[in-house]
């Protein structure tokens, strides 16, 4: 064993072979995997082993589509045979409902390259003759799903890796992490210590205990998973001898199960609600080749609807029952990245799917680690997107919520209730005696919409317009024609502070930074010139700014400012999290509303738009922006928690004479839709530039070097590929939530050549693993060649929308090819809605105050 090397990779699973293989490939050969006893010695041996590309998030999907491209090349590099078994598969719909869900995939399928087509039942029976189809009203067909073995697979990573030069050691339990000042990790295990300048958390079932080795309690819990393998089945071998093809793998939301061939009878698996965690607190270090006790009881209502659905399996013999724990986070989803508060701490772990989604985490992680970058927008896998409030408790009760919902749909509109509220605000008691529909912001209890007093609050929740709709408009109208309160205090909120802050924000931010008591909105962005952060910055001192953003990549942002810190301690970053709260007023009322309650002149030539004061606002002491995200005449009002129920009473009582009202979330989307205002991370992610994401007023290339500058000056020259733009829809009784399709009616002059139908979601790779964006000559498309329908294809997404309701029109946004991007022509765009086509136009100007005059005052 070695004693020095560039990474040590703790765990022996299919994930952490995949990262050493992908690290090794990316150049790394000075990298080791120290496992505690064997490879797959935790979940990876008694994994069903399928795998599948769909994904709720498609950037997901696109490192899922990945790992199912990479086994056929893993296979030849390594000669292990993964014992790949590509048969296809079909969801089955029971209801109206989970067909619609089919139907959002299917669309979501079309731009991100996958072949799915919506069958019927009696199609689905062709290909599983196993099951009844009289229970179940349609079914969507993917070819690219299948099983593999799980131990031949891990072992080909593995194997791959080696070849490449990287070492495994195995039988070396890893006993204790420390860091030396100069950053070096010393993982010290029962053979020796290994200095490594990097370390990844790769422990599976034991990645919570690694954690606790540095200090970081990862929101992972492990939960008891079974499924059954039938005896040989008669029907299951005429299938095979008849057509020549092994049965395809289903999947049935109705009896939360899925099932597939195995051999020459049928492998079948559940995601039961009466699910069970395993080893909640502490898991043991000695467990390993080990199956857990079956509990048949426990999935007996799974398996009762199942053999109702399925009678072909019902009189089969159950050959064996395995139960074994995987990991889970409280999502689903990975974690994956970098730990803030930490140096070159890197974590694998929570990877539930991992034969679907190890390739695409070891290649992310790999091209983090060493370009600095993932090359891919992996904000749903990042553990960045969890904060200090996703303790055990809360992971273990939000894991099991997600474990038993695993196959249930869920609605746009719906918040889950587990583990809840996490954390409230001074004016929690307040909001919900308001008859308000709480939800949870990272975390925080927030106010969603308020129903009218006498009758429940409480979302009907359905893919189509429901029963806040109404109420909705009503906060939005009496904001825009008088004025309304709100809480902000799920802003992210940070000051920074000290002799050279404001050049240390200067390099990090594409914006000019304010004058004293002066605002700025601004960009931030990465090396490769992709949008990193949207922030509100004030200027509140000589050496001092405030700064405000989303309030879900606190941690993410964080992260990314420690980075570039001074070492010289003179800057300094403070994240306030819930010690500052906020209430915002907007409307036209709101002046004269702020001036009852200040004892300052407010007029707009005093207190000019864009302009930062601390003030006492109804006796208490406050910061206040002249700025508010409904693009109306507004103000942010900041304080401390000790002072939020004063301020917000001192509002109301002074706001009933302009018949104030209170709005919540919804209210405040639906007004920033009215505007062409994007939200962070839908319209601007890391996949965007500044230019696509039609943020150009606000870089400032001529300012300094900062960082992405080249990249961005570099886009800027030659023209953005795609831009993001707002749509008016000609929708029925549903709206856009987000992925949706964008079909434009162009020849084949006007868009270029169709190759093969794939939308910018779906990933192409170059030799290295690294994502490719195409762009064609002869368009300037990027990377889009859309599905086709006679004139019609599909030319990009939709990012978010919903209803506007003061201008009363359904909108979106999204991204299409720039050289559409200002064509407001009528019948050139359809969005596709719940498997329907609606007519779409594009809309260049804001609907609401097109010139800015009302926010200007």
């Amino acid at each position: 064993m070695k004693s020095h090397v560039k990474a040590v990779v703790i765990g022996g699973g299919v994930v952490g072979c995949s990262v050493l293989y992908h690290l090794a490939r990316a150049g790394w050969t000075d990298v080791m995997l120290i496992e505690r006893s064997e490879l797959t010695s935790g979940s990876s041996w008694h994994a069903a082993g399928g795998f599948h590309t769909l994904n709720g998030d498609p950037n997901v999907a696109k490192l899922q589509a990945y790992t199912v491209q990479l086994y056929k090349e893993l296979e030849e590099i390594s000669g292990q045979s993964c014992s790949l078994h590509l048969t296809g598969g079909v969801m089955l719909a029971d209801s109206p409902e989970r067909m619609d869900f089919l139907r959002l995939a299917h669309a979501k399928g079309r731009y991100l390259g996958m072949d799915t087509e919506l069958i019927t039942p009696s199609e689905a029976k062709k290909m599983f003759p196993l099951m009844d189809e009289k229970h179940f009203v349609g079914a969507m067909w993917d070819p690219v799903e299948g099983h593999l073995d799980p131990s031949g697979t891990t072992h080909a990573y593995a194997k791959a890796a080696k070849k490449l030069g990287a070492e495994i050691v195995l039988r070396n339990p890893v006993k204790e992490l420390t860091q030396d000042p100069d950053g070096t990790w010393n993982v010290v295990t029962e053979q020796g210590t290994v200095r490594a300048e990097h370390v990844v958390n790769c422990g599976g079932l034991w990645a919570r205990e690694v954690g606790r080795m540095v200090g970081v309690e990862l929101p992972v819990l492990a939960m008891e998973h079974m499924y059954l393998l039938t005896e040989p089945m008669p029907e299951v071998e005429a299938f095979n001898k008849e057509t020549g093809r092994e049965m395809i793998g289903v999947l049935d939301f109705k009896g939360e199960i899925y099932t597939r061939q195995e051999r020459n009878g049928i492998l079948l698996g559940t995601y039961e609600k009466a699910c069970k965690p395993w080893s909640p607190v502490n898991t043991p270090w000695d467990f390993g080749h080990e199956l857990l006790a079956p509990d048949l009881d426990r999935i007996a209502p799974s398996l009762e609807i199942g053999f109702q659905h399925f009678p072909g399996i019902a009189n089969a013999g159950i050959k064996q029952v395995i139960n074994g724990p995987f990991t889970f986070a409280p999502d689903g989803n990975p974690l994956v990245g970098p730990v803030q508060g930490l140096t070159n701490f890197w974590v694998a772990c929570g990877v539930m799917a991992g034969f679907s989604q190890g390739g695409g985490v070891g290649l992310a992680l790999s091209n983090w680690m060493v370009d600095g970058d993932p090359g891919f927008d992996v904000w749903g896998m990042d553990v960045a997107r969890w904060g200090e409030w996703a303790s055990l408790r809360y992971t273990n009760a939000k894991v099991r919520e997600n474990y038993s919902r695993r196959f249930s749909i869920r609605f746009p509109n719906e918040e889950l209730p587990a583990a809840r509220p996490a954390q409230t605000t001074p004016l929690y008691d307040t909001m919900v005696a308001n008859n308000a529909v709480m939800g949870d912001s990272w975390g925080l209890e927030t106010p969603l919409w308020f129903a009218p007093q006498g009758t429940e609050p409480k979302d009907v929740v359905s893919f189509h317009r429901s029963n806040d709709f109404e109420h909705i408009g009503t906060e939005v109208r009496a904001t825009r024609e008088r004025v309304g309160v709100t809480e902000i205090a799920n802003f992210a909120k940070y000051e920074v502070s000290g002799p050279a802050s404001e050049d240390f924000l200067n390099q990090l931010m594409t914006n000019r930074m304010p004058k004293k008591g002066r605002i700025v909105l601004t960009p931030m962005l990465n090396e490769f010139g992709r949008l990193i952060g949207d922030f509100t910055i004030a200027k509140t001192g000589d050496d001092k700014f405030m700064i405000w953003g989303s309030s879900a990549a606190q941690k993410y942002h964080m992260r990314w400012f420690e980075q570039h810190l001074p070492k010289d301690g003179s800057v300094r970053i403070h994240r306030f999290d819930q010690t500052l709260v906020g209430l915002s007023i907007a409307g036209p009322k709101s002046q004269a509303l702020l001036a009852k309650l200040v004892d300052v002149d407010v007029s707009s030539k005093a207190f000019r738009f864009m302009d930062f004061r601390e003030m006492a606002v109804g006796g208490a002491p406050c910061m206040v922006n002249r700025i508010t995200y409904t693009g109306d005449l507004g103000y942010e009002i900041w304080m401390a928690p000790a002072y939020q129920r004063l301020v917000y009473k001192a509002i109301k009582d002074a706001g009933e004479e302009f018949g104030i009202v209170d709005f919540g979330m919804r209210a405040l989307l639906s007004m920033r839709l009215e505007k062409n205002f994007p939200t962070w991370f839908r319209e601007l992610r890391p996949i965007y530039g500044p230019f696509e994401g039609s943020m150009e007023r606000f870089i400032k290339l001529e300012k300094n070097d900062f960082i992405g500058r080249e990249a961005a000056a570099r886009e800027h020259a030659e023209g953005p590929k795609l831009r993001r733009v707002s749509f008016y829809v000609d929708a029925q009784d549903a709206d856009v939530m987000g992925d949706e399709p964008i079909w434009a009616k162009i020849g084949a002059k006007d868009f270029g050549t169709i190759e093969k139908p794939h939308g910018y979601g779906a990933p192409r790779f170059d030799e290295t693993g690294k994502e490719v964006r195409g762009s064609d000559a002869a368009t300037g498309a990027s990377a889009v060649r859309g599905i086709v329908d006679g004139d019609w294809r599909v030319v990009g997404w939709v990012t978010s929308g919903g209803y506007a309701h003061y201008v009363e029109k359904s909108m979106a946004q999204g991204y299409v090819p720039a050289a559409l991007a200002e064509n407001e022509a009528e019948g050139l765009f359809e969005i596709e809605i719940l498997g329907h086509r609606r007519p779409a136009r594009i809309n260049v100007e804001p609907p609401f105050d097109p010139s800015g005059d009302k926010m200007r005052g």
